[in-house]
């Protein structure tokens, strides 16, 4: 998908840090920035004239101004070349972004601030969901969660050799299903692949790999129950050392 790179704005100063990550991320894909900032609708009648999601006037129309002028200025200073786009939407902000990433080609989300959001949104969003957490730097390797996706697994090999990566195949199942990875190795020939089994238990087991690691990706297939608490996806983007990728579709 070529949509752009959607990230929600909150005006908080580790909400500008991942606005940034989402520049850079546009940037290296080629595409689009959009800046979404989410509102409850406002439950009285506005007049004529006055934006429905504010009512009482210009106070919160200027702040909402003000956090997406200050979100751009930070994305430009990291991607000056990228296109940049922005609304005001209302809603609650999962459902803001659910219905934003039906055209977009990743969402980015804040995992320090937006526990709701990571909770729930990977199991609706219709693209790739980066949670940024930990370190956003480019050491490490790429993770790769065992008994995965195909669509989850073609995205970390693209990931790992955009970013001259090795990609780790981390098995934390003794009864897994290896999935055969020919094709892409064929497709990604320049992608050096480790394989490594562990005993600890998917969540811990990601969790402790994150922290050598430049991202990890792990599949969720559009059910929420795969995010409650204490699977293995939700204490990943819970506790990672790094940023999460999640990427919706495919069988496990």
């Amino acid at each position: 998908m070529n949509g752009p790179v959607v990230v929600g704005v909150d005006g908080s100063p580790s909400g500008l840090a991942v606005v940034e990550t989402a520049a850079l991320e546009a940037d290296r894909r080629g595409t689009g920035l959009h800046l979404a900032h989410a509102l409850a609708w406002a439950p009285a009648r506005v007049r004529p004239g006055v934006p429905p999601w504010d009512p009482d006037g210009a106070g919160l129309r200027d702040r909402v101004n003000d956090s997406l002028n200050e979100a751009e200025r930070h994305a430009r200073k990291v991607a000056p070349h990228v296109t940049i786009t922005s609304d005001v939407l209302l809603g609650d902000p999962v459902n803001v972004l659910e219905i934003e990433s039906r055209t977009a080609s990743l969402t980015v989300v804040d995992g320090r601030r937006t526990a709701g959001i990571t909770g729930r949104l990977p199991a609706h969003g219709r693209c790739p969901l980066l949670v940024v957490r930990g370190r956003t730097g480019r050491h490490g390797p790429v993770v790769l969660a065992d008994g995965t996706s195909a669509a989850a697994a073609e995205f970390a090999f693209a990931e790992a050799a955009e970013r001259g990566a090795d990609l780790l195949v981390l098995r934390t199942r003794a009864d897994a299903v290896r999935r055969p990875l020919t094709w892409l190795r064929k497709k990604y020939p320049g992608v050096s692949v480790q394989d490594r089994r562990t005993r600890r238990r998917g969540g811990r087991a990601l969790v402790e790999a994150s922290a050598g690691a430049q991202l990890v990706v792990i599949a969720t297939h559009h059910r929420a129950l795969e995010m409650v608490r204490g699977s293995a996806g939700r204490t990943l983007v819970d506790r990672a050392h790094c940023p999460v990728a999640v990427v919706p579709g495919g069988e496990a």
